[in-house]
């Protein structure tokens, strides 16, 4: 059959499963969009008021549902705008598949009207950056692409489709589904080797990280770490993986990390890393394993032998998949149950906080989401100070699911909830954001509107940058510099874009509104009135200040 590259395209992401798309419209793949024409129902194109808020949604959806999120942009300032969410979806470890229009073939090096060289731009941002100049290849690279997305450590690829090419005709055959490819399994002398490892610790430790986990593996995980008493720690963002309300779980390990987080890794004599990218976050800056050669043992297992080895030399490396290994395991006995015990207890402890200094007290909030949210509630966030609330003080169940960007990018929790509806409409899906963070994509409520895909948005308005009014007061206290915000109407925004929107002025006020929100059918915007002074949960900006400019005082 005779057709253009852009159909062609199309006709390979449909053979591959795709059924859902994210991007903003450019003249550079009118030929694809012409074919996406004729697939609603079976491949979606949901269109974004920005190519950034289009490649979160992308490497949100990617995380979600372990399937690549797919997004097209155009070239030049497209792609740019979508590097974001590219970058994002490499540091979550997100399979995704980024297709960027290009210029022509035959104006290609010339600097041509938004020509950039693609391979060079995203060559260290993606796990791999490809141009199809020839359309009889193009089966063959977007199968690459999706393989390539999938396996190993997931995350995100980038296709350049020069113009003519996506214009050509060809008779080039479509490839049949996905290559089915079975998950590395770890041998049996190296899970042995594991075990014996494990049970000769006092103070053992699970460290479980990654998102491309299965329903059986996470099952597996947990009846073999509560079968062995061995308390579990989840890697910076992704403690969805694990049941929160196991006795086994004890926390997580990320930005704000609690105090018995960072002791539990210190203190652990063998570390038993699953799936884990070992980064800033989880480490502390590095400082809770020393570099190269951690004191404790460390038994690092993941499906890249890139990421094995890359920061610590482990005492046992084992490449092969999360899910395959934690079923192959078998539990191990030791003397270690007080240590487990007392992790719990401290984890507990942890969700009592003091009354907050603020209208809207989010400790209480947190608390009453806790008791009320459905199971299969799918909470997402982008960044600053508020996501201690989603991320350290709710319990995530086994059906529960986070959405936060490893990255640290703010604007990233609102495309996140869009994707999350796309992708499963009929489940809650709630979005923390700050006042700052929800105004870096705000903009993406329209495409939640016109995609029938809204969720609920929490935006925490405190009137400044927190994360950073924060660093500022403990460096440079009572120097307020670039931190203040004026904001605008949140709930006249909100309701321009066909949302049902609400300002909580009490905490008294949010049971009722939030739901109010969830009865609402059109999803909610419910702006919080938070004060600045309550700026972490146990310590309020005042003393942060205080305690800065004390130490000025003292060390002059």
């Amino acid at each position: 059959m005779i057709r253009n590259g852009g159909q062609l395209l199309v006709e390979c992401l449909l053979a591959l499963g795709a059924s859902k798309s994210f991007g903003v419209p450019g003249e550079s793949y009118l030929a694809v969009l012409d074919a996406l024409h004729d697939t609603p129902g079976r491949l979606d194109f949901v269109l974004c008021r920005n190519e950034g808020g289009a490649a979160f949604m992308a490497s949100a959806y990617g995380k979600l549902t372990g399937s690549p999120g797919i997004c097209f942009v155009t070239r030049g300032p497209g792609a740019t705008n979508a590097s974001i969410g590219v970058h994002t979806a490499m540091q979550d470890s997100s399979p995704m598949i980024l297709f960027v229009g290009q210029v022509g073939t035959d104006m290609k090096g010339r600097e041509a009207f938004q020509e950039i060289d693609y391979r060079a731009v995203f060559g260290t941002v993606a796990k791999w950056a490809v141009e199809i100049d020839d359309v009889a290849r193009l089966p063959e690279t977007v199968a690459r692409a999706w393989t390539t997305a999938t396996t190993g450590r997931p995350g995100p690829v980038v296709i350049a489709l020069p113009e003519d090419m996506l214009t050509t005709l060809t008779e080039a055959p479509v490839l049949g589904g996905p290559a089915r490819i079975s998950e590395p399994a770890a041998g049996t002398e190296a899970l042995t080797e594991a075990q014996a490892i494990l049970s000769q610790a006092r103070r053992p430790l699970l460290l479980i990280g990654g998102a491309n986990w299965s329903e059986e593996g996470r099952v597996a995980l947990q009846a073999f770490a509560e079968a062995s008493d061995i308390p579990v720690v989840a890697a910076f963002r992704f403690m969805d993986q694990f049941d929160n309300g196991s006795s086994c779980f004890v926390g997580e390990a990320g930005v704000g990390m609690l105090p018995h987080v960072k002791a539990l890794i210190s203190d652990a004599d063998v570390i038993f890393a699953i799936n884990v990218r070992f980064g800033e976050m989880t480490t502390d800056g590095y400082s809770l394993l020393a570099v190269p050669e951690p004191k404790q043992k460390l038994i690092h297992v993941h499906g890249s032998d890139r990421e094995i080895g890359k920061i610590y030399v482990p005492t046992l490396g084992i490449q092969a998949a999360p899910n395959a290994v934690a079923k192959a395991l078998s539990p191990v006995k030791g003397d270690w149950a007080e240590w487990r015990a007392t992790a719990r207890k401290s984890y507990e402890a942890s969700f009592d906080a003091p009354v907050q200094p603020s209208p809207v007290d989010m400790v209480e909030v947190s608390r009453w989401l806790r008791e009320t949210l459905p199971e299969d509630v799918i909470l997402t966030n982008g960044a600053g100070n508020f996501t201690v609330w989603p991320n350290k003080f709710f319990k995530f169940g086994p059906k529960a699911r986070l959405l936060a960007p490893q990255s640290g990018a703010m604007g990233y929790g609102l495309p996140a909830a869009i994707a999350a509806k796309v992708a499963f409409p009929s489940r809650t899906v709630v979005c923390f954001a700050g006042d700052g963070d929800f105004q870096m994509n705000c903009q993406e409520l329209g495409t939640a509107m016109q995609a029938g895909a809204q969720p609920i948005v929490l935006v925490l308005n405190n009137g400044i940058y927190g994360t950073i009014r924060a660093h500022q007061e403990r460096h440079f206290p009572a120097r307020v510099s670039g931190t203040t915000l004026e904001n605008p109407d949140f709930v006249g925004l909100a309701k321009a874009y066909g949302f049902h929107a609400e300002k909580v002025s009490a905490t008294v006020e949010f049971p009722a509104a939030f739901q109010r929100a969830l009865a609402s059918g059109t999803g909610a915007v419910l702006e919080l009135d938070i004060s600045p002074e309550a700026l972490t949960p146990r310590q309020t900006l005042s003393q942060i200040r205080a305690a800065a400019l004390a130490s000025q005082k003292a060390n002059p």
